[in-house]
């Protein structure tokens, strides 16, 4: 007689927080750190005095543990036994609790207090002891258990479908005296390493059936791969590739672990202290004198990354500058002193047009060219003189940097004078040129 095995597989799982609604839940992990914050993103009031935490006990009452002044910048802590140098409360009011424990598990309430009005956001702070697999820890995965079987049974483990082989844990065997039938019990012991991540681990019992052997196999199960930060880098995120004076900038923070730090603390240039921010650090309207190494680190001030930044920037001093009236054949001598981040060359330029023709192969039109220089880019326009009639020219094209050129085709009837005229915001410049009638 041949009986089926019934499968039984008991592995460890963190369990998942659903939050009720109305209410914000900090969920913490024991031993690490909670972080409460006050508002949830929203903004502060305006008119801020200060802002003060207290939690509340079963009994209703409120026991106050941390002040912060908006006025004077000051932080004070109560003196409150459980939470005795384990209290930070930052620049925006988020409060923070080293090493989180079961008691920990109170409504938080963060007070804002304005000279008109007291702001309260509540919290409700749940601790929570989570099973996982740490990296480089030999731990057990879990038990496949076949009960009631017969004949023996054999188990296998599985990952992400291979075999493990051979399989690091203990097998035990079980037989019921009245029945017959086995018990198998099958421990799987693993090392895990960071290409654990996402794995699949399964197990699979192969029993025996009249018509031969049957394998009934368990549902797969992945595991967090918890490991600790190794490496922090610091990257600069802006809208364009060079950074100028008055640009906004955001420095991000990122930790190689798993779970990945939320927070870190950032040191700006010349600046010893720093300052605990997100993951993400904002600067707005940067300075010149913002150019500098900035840095981010852990909280525990380990693994510190930097980055240069280079605010770029020009300046420039023209002396003498204004309107300026001189006597025809006087000397003048004006200096543009730059001031730049980087070497910079300058370039003196002046509105100026040139005027050329030349006689067309027809022997009825001529051809007038033009070459202006100046910056900001001339407009230019020529005139008959005489009728009064502006000439229609061709497209510009660009010689080079400040230079363009273009050309006007006419057929007078009499000898005439061009003038064209190249004009922007420094000045105007004039030419002429004498046409002769064609023949």
């Amino acid at each position: 007689m041949a009986a089926g095995a019934l499968l039984t597989v008991c592995v460890l799982s963190a369990t998942a927080l659903r939050t009720g609604f109305g209410l914000h839940t900090v969920s913490a992990i024991y031993g690490e750190t909670i972080d409460i914050s006050c508002g949830h993103g929203q903004e502060k009031p305006d008119g801020l005095l200060f802002g003060k935490w207290k939690y509340e006990q079963p009994d209703g009452n409120a026991v106050f543990v941390a002040t912060r002044s908006a006025v004077k910048n000051r932080t004070s802590f109560d003196d409150v036994p459980e939470y005795n140098g384990r209290l930070d409360l930052s620049e925006n009011y988020t409060l923070s609790i080293s090493n989180a424990r079961i008691t920990d598990e109170k409504r938080f309430v963060c007070m804002l207090i304005t000279e008109e009005n007291v702001f309260e956001v509540p919290s409700l702070v749940k601790v929570f002891i989570l099973s996982f697999i740490h990296l480089w820890s030999f731990v057990q995965v879990g038990d496949c258990i076949s009960k009631d079987s017969y004949p023996d049974t054999n188990i296998t483990w599985y990952r992400n479908g291979h075999v493990l082989f051979p399989v690091d844990g203990e097998s035990s065997k079980e037989r019921n005296s009245t029945s017959g039938l086995h018990n198998i019990r099958s421990s799987l012991q693993y090392m895990s390493s960071k290409n654990d991540i996402d794995a699949q681990f399964s197990c699979a019992v192969a029993y025996y059936m009249p018509n031969g052997m049957a394998v009934m196999e368990s549902d797969p199960v992945v595991f967090d791969i918890y490991y600790p930060t190794e490496k922090v880098t610091i990257h600069v995120q802006s809208p364009k590739k060079t950074i100028k004076e008055g640009d906004d900038i955001t420095l991000k923070c990122i930790g190689n672990g798993n779970p990945p730090p939320q927070e870190f603390l950032f040191y700006l240039p010349g600046q010893e202290e720093g300052i605990r921010s997100s993951s993400a650090y904002h600067i707005t309207d940067i300075k010149r004198n913002a150019t500098g190494d900035y840095k981010c680190s852990l909280l525990n001030k380990v693994m510190i990354a930097s980055t240069m930044v280079t605010v770029h920037y020009l300046d420039l001093s023209l002396t003498p500058s204004g309107d300026i009236t001189k006597q025809i054949g006087d000397s003048l001598s004006v200096s543009c002193i730059p001031s730049a981040s980087k070497n910079v060359s300058v370039t003196w330029m002046k509105p100026r047009i040139k005027l050329s023709k030349k006689t067309n192969t027809d022997g009825k039109s001529k051809t007038i060219f033009y070459e202006v220089d100046g910056f900001p880019k001339p407009e230019v326009q020529c005139v008959s003189l005489g009728n009064g009639v502006y000439l229609n020219k061709t497209e510009e094209t660009t010689l080079s940097n400040g230079r363009y050129a273009a050309k006007i085709i006419i057929s007078p009837e009499e000898n005439v004078t061009i003038i064209c005229s190249a004009e922007n915001k420094l000045g105007k410049e004039s030419h002429s040129l004498n046409i002769s009638a064609s023949k």
